[in-house]
């Protein structure tokens, strides 16, 4: 594995930064080497260097709002989601070999596509920092007045744990994924009227199921990923054309259908292959399966593995 530093962020605002990333993806030299970047928005990066088949955009959800070596731990990616980005562009030789590499890391690769990423990013990330931002200010600002700031308790701790992480990095997150995550803080900024208004009507009834139906939201939200079962293979049959594993990543991880593990086979003249896909449960092997014919291709449900 081979690191490459980029030259700037990829801001939306001018052409320098992907400059250096399309540059330095150049410098890759060999044509069989995968390339990709851990960067926190895809959309700039894809667009600047998505057009080499040996790039594919990444993000591990994993780590916390400290920073450095002193804070590294040898279990960081266990378990935690990857995203990964494809281009009609990628080679599925090359986007097999990097899937197979961040499983080897204990995480959990999962194709997306780059705007559908940036969008939920900003919604379960950066709108969320931008509210501990917003929270804090509004706190300091009116407990300042007295002569002596109070205790604050749990529930703003938790609330706030994010506020003014990683300055450096989160100036750039919001910059590049600007528009995205300042309509997510706007809805929020919109519910949260809509939140002064009830508590000031003091309709308890109404209240209450207002309460009650956030805790049920956010029990669904943070319920298991992963979904229960063995893994499942299912055997396809493929043609050899250019962004045939990209479109089929895409669309089983639109549809929820988390690839856990993946393998190419290809046939001897090159033209088709054999790839096998692992899926967690039978449910997500029949959806899956289901999908792919949708697609125009073959496929076998091959069974449980041991």
């Amino acid at each position: 594995m081979r690191a490459v530093d980029f030259e700037g962020p990829v801001d939306g605002r001018g052409p320098p930064g992907q400059a250096g990333q399309a540059g330095a993806v150049r410098g890759v030299s060999a044509a069989d080497t995968v390339v990709t970047d851990v960067g926190s928005t895809k959309r700039g990066i894809v667009a600047a260097v998505g057009a080499d088949q040996r790039f594919v955009g990444g993000h591990p959800l994993a780590g916390a709002e400290t920073a450095g070596v002193a804070n590294a731990r040898a279990d960081l990616f266990d378990g935690a989601r990857w995203y990964l980005t494809p281009t009609e562009q990628a080679d599925g030789v090359l986007y097999d070999r990097l899937q197979r590499a961040i499983s080897g890391l204990g995480a959990r690769p999962q194709a997306i596509e780059a705007a559908q990423h940036d969008q939920l990013m900003a919604t379960v990330s950066g709108m969320p920092h931008a509210v501990a931002n917003a929270l804090v200010a509004e706190a300091a600002a009116d407990l300042a007045s007295g002569e002596r700031v109070p205790e604050v308790g749990p529930s703003f701790r938790d609330a706030t744990r994010v506020a003014g992480s990683n300055p450096g990095i989160w100036t750039d997150i919001f910059a590049a994924n600007r528009e995205a995550i300042a309509d997510s803080v706007a809805a929020v900024a919109r519910r949260l009227d809509a939140a002064a208004e009830l508590i000031r009507s003091g309709d308890t009834a109404a209240i209450s199921a207002w309460h009650t139906a956030a805790g049920e939201d956010r029990r669904r939200l943070l319920a298991a990923e992963r979904p229960d079962g063995p893994l499942i293979e299912l055997r396809i049959v493929v043609a050899n054309r250019p962004g045939t594993m990209a479109t089929l990543a895409l669309a089983l991880g639109d549809a929820g259908v988390n690839i856990e593990d993946m393998a190419l086979y290809p046939a001897p003249d090159m033209t088709s292959g054999a790839v096998s896909i692992w899926v967690a449960g039978p449910d997500q092997a029949e959806r899956g399966a289901a999908l792919v014919r949708e697609l125009g291709h073959g496929v076998t449900v091959v069974g449980a593995t041991g």
